[in-house]
C-alpha cells in the first residue's frame, strides 16, 4: 500500500497526524498488562530498589529484603494504578465527541453515529464534513474533495458519478478526506479498517507525542536527579569515612542507604502526577462542555491574552426565529419562537392568509425550497428537530407557520450552486408542475447586486438604483434592531443549459431573524476584561447587526468592515489592530489575516471557527477552538479544544480551568522538589553535625527513607494538583513566563526545604540531647516529625496566599483523605510489630508532642508570612 502510493511508514505516519486522522488506529485499547509492562520497563527506580533488594538478601538482612520486595511491588502498583486511571480518562474524552452521519435508510433521512455505518448505506454527504467510508458516488453537485490525507497534495479534487459494475477512483470518496464544496449522495462500499485509509493506519504504529510540558517538568527532574547522586554519594562517602568498622557488611548497608537517599531524592511521581493532572484537568473541562483535542494547549490557555469569537452560535445562541419580512414593499411580523410550529403572520398587528400574497407566497416557496436543512417532529405537537444551519432551519420553520412543508411540495432539485462564503449565496434549479425556476438566497447586500428586477403584487418590474438603496435602508434599519438578514430571489427560465443562473433575478425581499445574546456571555467578557484578555467579535454580519449585539453583550470598541481588512496592508493592520474590536462582514481568509496582526503584536491568540475555510486559521491560532454542535468536520480535526455546546462562556470556563490546572502543577512541582531536597539535607547535615552532638548516623535509615518517599511524598503532590479552581484565577493578568518554576518558586522551594531540614533536625536534637531518649526514640521522632511536616507543607501549598488556620480542612478533600493514609500507615509502622522491620519504637506523649509542635510550627510561619506578604507584598506571588 505503502509502495503504491510511494510513501514510507514514518511518512504515512506522520500525515495522519498532521490531517488529525490518525484516530482509526484504535489507541485506546492499551491493556493494564501493556500498562503494567510499561511501568516495570521504563521506572529506574525498580531497578535500584531490586539492586538494593540484592544487596541485602547478600548481607543476611532477610527482613529489609523482603520489605524492599513490598516496596517494589507498591511502587508498580501506584504507578499503575495512576496511568490506568489516566488512560482510561484520555480514552473517555476521545470518546465525548462523536461523529454523525445523514443516513437514508427505510426511505428516510437518519442522523446516525458514523461508527454504526455499513456497506449499502446511502450517505447525504455535504460541505465541510468528513467522509466516514469509502463510497461510490451516485450524485453529485459541484463536489470537490480534499484528499490531502491520503494523497499528500493539498490541491481540491472533483469527483464524477459511477456505475456499482465499473468505478475507479474518481468515482469514489474515500474515508478520512473532506468535502470542501457541494454536496453529495453516496452509496457505502468500504468502513473501518477495510477502507483505503484503514489499510494505510493499520501498518503504523502508535507512537507517544510528549508534551511541552512533560519537557518541563523532565528537565526539572533531571537536575533533581544529578544533585540527589551527589549528595547521596557524598553522605555515603562521609558515613564511610567515620566508621571504625570497614567490614563488608558495614559497606553494603552504607550502599543501601545511599540507593535509598537516591530513590527518595528522585522526583519519580513528577511524570505519573502530571499526566493525573492533566488528565483530570481536562475531564473537569469535558464536564463545562469544552473538550481537549491536544494535551499541549492546557498549558498554552491560561496564557491567552486574545479570544477572536464568531458571533453567530457562539455569542449568540445560534438558534433563529424569523421575526420579520418585508415583500411587496411591505413588513411583515412573525410570531412564535425557537423550532416551534406555532406562530402567525401580522401585518399591523392583524393576521393576514399568506396565500392571499402572491409575494410573500414566493418568498417563503424560496426559502423552503433553497434549502440543505431537515426538519422532523419530535412527538410533541408542532415541535421539531432540526439537522442542518440554524439559518436554514429557522426558515424550515416559518414555511411550516405558513402551512408549507417541503416534503409537501412536488419539486424536483435538477442543480445547484452550494453556498460559499465568496459569494454568500446559494441557488438550486427546481422544476414544479413543469415549470423551471431557479431560487436563490444569500446576504442582501451581495444578493441585490445580481437582482435586476422586483416583483410587486403580480407584476414584475425593473429594480430600480433608487428602490436598491431604499432596500438597503431597510435592510439597515432591521440590522439595527439586532436582527440577522438574508435575501432572497428567483427567476423563471426556460432551460437549465446556460451558465448565468445568478443574473438578473427578481427580488422577493428579505427575513429578519432574531438570533439573540447567550445568558452569561456579557458576564463572560467582563471576566475576561479582569483576567487582562482581551475579546474581538468577528461575523460575517453587517456592520449594524454586529454593533447592535456588541452593545447587548457589553462589547465596546472600533468597527471594522472586511472590505477595510482587503485595503490594508499587513504593516498598517499590525500597526492598527489592538484598537479593533469588531470585525464585520469578515470572510475566512480574513481571520487568518487578523491572526497574524494580533501575532506580530505579542498577543497569544485563541480562536473559533467552524466552517471549511476556517481551518488555517484555527490552525495559525496559538488555541484553536471548534463547534461541536454546529460546527464541520474540518474545522474540529484541526482544532485544539471543541466546545460541546458552542457557548462562548464555555471559552472563558477553559480558560480559568487551563490557569488553574498550570497553577496546580506548579504546586505539587515545588512542594515535591522541597521534599526532596530537606530529605537529601536532613541526612547530609546530620552527618556533619554528628561528630559535634554525638548522634548516630544517619539520622534515618534506608527503609524509613523510602517508606516516607511513597506514602508521604506521591500520595500528596498528587491530591495537590487536584486542588479546585480559586475564585480569583480570573482576577490576574495573563502569565509571561510559562517555565513551571520561576525566581520566586526556587526561592519558596529552597525556603520550604530548609525551614524542613531544620525543624526535623532540631526535633531530633532536642529529644537527644535535651530529652535525654535513646537514638532510636530520637530517630522515630524525626521521622514522624518529618511526615508530619511534609503532610503540614501540603496545606501550606494549596494556596500561596491564603493560610492554613482560617480554612476548613475540606477545601480539597483529596489532600486530606491522602494525609489521614499518610498518618495511618505512620501509626502501623511505629505501634506494630511492623516496628521491628523498620527499626522504629513506640512513641510516648512526650514524642507525639513534639511531633504536633514542629507541624503546627511550619503552618503557623507560613501563615504568618503569607499575611505579611499579602500586606507587604514582598514576593510577588500573584502571578504563580
Amino acid at each position: 500500500m505503502f509502495k503504491e502510493r510511494g510513501l514510507t511508514k514514518k511518512e504515512a505516519e506522520n500525515r495522519l497526524k498532521k490531517y488529525g486522522l490518525n484516530e482509526i488506529k484504535d489507541t485506546s485499547t492499551t491493556t493494564p498488562l501493556k500498562i503494567l509492562f510499561r511501568q516495570i520497563r521504563s521506572n529506574f527506580i525498580i531497578y535500584l530498589l531490586a539492586g538494593a533488594m540484592l544487596l541485602s538478601f547478600f548481607i543476611g538482612k532477610s527482613a529489609t529484603a523482603y520489605t524492599l520486595l513490598g516496596i517494589i511491588f507498591m511502587v508498580i502498583f501506584v504507578g499503575f494504578i495512576q496511568e490506568y486511571r489516566s488512560e482510561r480518562a484520555i480514552s473517555a474524552l476521545k470518546n465525548m465527541l462523536v461523529h454523525t452521519s445523514i443516513v437514508v435508510r427505510d426511505g428516510k433521512e437518519r442522523e446516525v453515529q458514523s461508527v454504526n455505518i455499513v456497506p449499502g448505506d446511502l450517505l447525504i454527504l455535504r460541505n465541510g464534513e468528513k467522509i466516514p467510508a469509502d463510497c461510490l458516488l451516485i450524485e453529485e453537485k459541484e463536489l470537490r474533495v480534499n484528499e490531502a490525507a491520503l494523497t499528500g497534495e493539498s490541491k481540491e479534487t472533483s469527483k464524477k458519478i459511477g456505475s456499482e459494475k465499473k468505478y475507479s477512483d474518481e468515482n469514489l470518496v474515500f474515508m478520512g478526506t473532506y468535502i470542501v464544496h457541494g454536496r453529495c449522495i453516496a452509496k457505502v462500499l468500504h468502513t473501518g479498517m477495510n477502507t483505503k485509509f484503514g489499510k494505510i493506519a493499520g501498518l503504523i504504529s502508535s507512537t507517544e507525542k510528549e508534551l511541552p510540558l512533560q519537557k518541563k517538568v523532565n528537565r526539572i527532574a533531571k537536575y533533581m536527579v544529578f544533585l540527589a547522586i551527589m549528595i547521596s554519594i557524598l553522605t555515603g562517602l562521609i558515613i564511610l569515612l567515620r566508621s571504625t568498622v570497614l567490614d563488608k557488611e558495614t559497606f553494603l548497608s552504607i550502599l543501601i542507604l545511599v540507593i535509598a537517599l537516591s530513590v527518595s531524592a528522585f522526583p519519580e511521581g513528577f511524570p505519573v502526577v502530571l499526566i493525573t493532572t492533566l488528565a483530570t484537568g481536562a475531564h473537569h473541562m469535558a464536564k463545562k462542555n469544552a473538550i481537549v483535542n491536544r494535551m499541549s494547549i492546557i498549558e498554552t490557555l491560561g496564557e491567552t491574552t486574545v479570544i477572536c469569537s464568531d458571533k453567530t452560535g457562539t455569542i449568540t445562541k445560534g438558534e433563529m426565529t424569523v421575526r420579520k419580512i418585508f415583500a411587496n414593499n411591505t413588513f411583515y411580523d412573525v410570531t412564535g419562537t425557537g423550532y416551534e410550529g406555532k406562530g402567525d403572520f401580522l401585518h399591523h398587528h392583524k393576521k393576514i392568509d399568506v396565500g392571499a400574497d402572491q409575494v410573500l407566497k414566493t418568498l417563503l416557496y424560496d426559502a423552503v425550497l433553497c434549502n440543505d436543512s431537515i426538519i422532523e417532529r419530535t412527538g410533541n405537537d408542532q415541535e421539531f428537530r432540526t439537522i442542518g444551519s440554524p439559518t436554514e432551519s429557522a426558515l424550515l420553520i416559518a414555511g411550516v407557520k405558513a402551512g408549507l412543508f417541503k416534503e409537501d411540495i412536488k419539486c424536483k432539485r435538477v442543480q445547484e450552486i452550494p453556498f460559499s462564503s465568496e459569494r454568500k449565496m446559494m441557488s438550486v434549479f427546481c422544476e414544479i408542475n413543469n415549470e423551471k425556476i431557479i431560487y436563490s438566497k444569500g446576504a442582501l447586500e451581495y444578493l441585490i447586486k445580481k437582482c435586476r428586477f422586483i416583483q410587486k403584487d403580480k407584476m414584475i418590474s425593473k429594480l430600480s438604483e433608487v428602490e436598491k438603496r431604499k432596500i438597503l435602508s431597510y435592510n439597515q434599519d432591521m440590522a439595527s434592531d439586532s436582527l440577522r438578514t438574508i435575501g432572497f430571489a428567483y427567476k423563471p427560465v426556460k432551460t437549465f443549459a446556460k451558465d448565468h443562473f445568478e443574473e438578473d433575478l427578481v427580488f422577493l425581499g428579505f427575513a429578519g431573524m432574531e438570533d439573540p445574546a447567550r445568558e452569561g456571555v456579557k458576564e463572560a467578557i467582563s471576566q475576561c476584561y479582569s483576567a487582562g484578555i482581551k475579546v474581538k467579535m468577528i461575523t460575517g454580519d453587517n456592520k449594524e447587526t454586529a454593533l447592535s449585539i456588541a452593545k447587548e453583550i457589553g462589547l465596546h470598541g472600533k468597527i471594522m468592515e472586511g472590505t477595510e481588512l482587503d485595503n490594508l496592508s499587513d504593516d498598517e493592520l499590525n500597526k492598527i489592530i489592538s484598537t479593533i474590536t469588531i470585525f464585520a462582514r469578515v470572510k475566512p481568509e480574513h481571520k487568518l489575516k487578523i491572526i497574524k496582526a494580533l501575532k506580530f503584536n505579542g498577543e497569544i491568540v485563541t480562536m473559533t471557527g467552524d466552517g471549511v475555510n476556517d481551518a488555517p486559521a484555527l490552525k495559525e491560532a496559538h488555541i484553536g477552538i471548534a463547534m461541536g454542535k454546529n460546527g464541520t468536520d474540518v474545522s474540529r480535526s484541526v482544532a485544539d479544544l471543541t466546545l460541546k455546546d458552542d457557548n462562548f462562556s464555555t471559552i472563558v470556563s477553559a480558560i480559568s480551568e487551563g490557569r488553574t490546572i498550570f497553577r496546580n502543577i506548579r504546586k505539587f512541582s515545588t512542594y515535591q522538589l522541597s521534599c526532596n531536597f530537606a530529605e537529601l539535607f536532613i541526612l547530609f547535615i546530620g552527618v556533619l553535625l554528628s561528630p559535634l552532638l554525638g548522634w548516630q548516623i544517619p539520622i534515618l535509615l534506608a527503609l524509613q527513607i523510602l517508606f516516607m518517599n511513597l506514602v508521604t511524598d506521591n500520595l500528596p503532590a498528587i491530591t495537590l494538583g487536584l486542588n479546585p479552581s480559586s475564585n480569583d484565577s480570573m482576577l490576574e493578568p495573563p502569565r509571561k513566563n510559562s517555565e513551571i518554576l520561576n525566581k520566586q518558586l526556587f526561592i519558596l522551594l529552597f525556603f520550604t526545604g530548609s525551614l524542613l531540614t531544620i525543624l526535623v533536625l532540631f526535633s531530633y536534637f532536642l529529644v537527644f540531647n535535651i530529652l535525654g531518649g535513646t537514638q532510636e526514640y530520637a530517630r522515630t521522632v524525626a521521622l514522624f516529625s518529618l511526615i508530619g511536616l511534609e503532610i503540614a507543607s501540603a496545606f501550606n501549598f494549596r494556596s500561596y496566599r491564603k493560610g492554613v488556620l482560617n480554612r476548613g480542612l475540606m477545601v480539597n478533600p483529596y489532600l486530606f483523605y491522602a494525609s489521614g493514609i499518610s498518618l495511618i500507615a505512620t501509626f502501623i509502622i511505629i505501634y506494630t510489630p511492623l516496628n521491628k522491620v523498620f527499626e522504629t519504637v513506640p512513641l510516648g506523649i512526650d514524642g507525639l508532642l513534639v511531633v504536633v509542635v514542629v507541624s503546627l510550627s511550619l503552618v503557623v510561619i507560613f501563615d504568618l508570612l503569607k499575611y505579611i506578604n499579602n500586606k507587604k507584598k514582598l514576593f510577588d506571588l500573584e502571578h504563580i
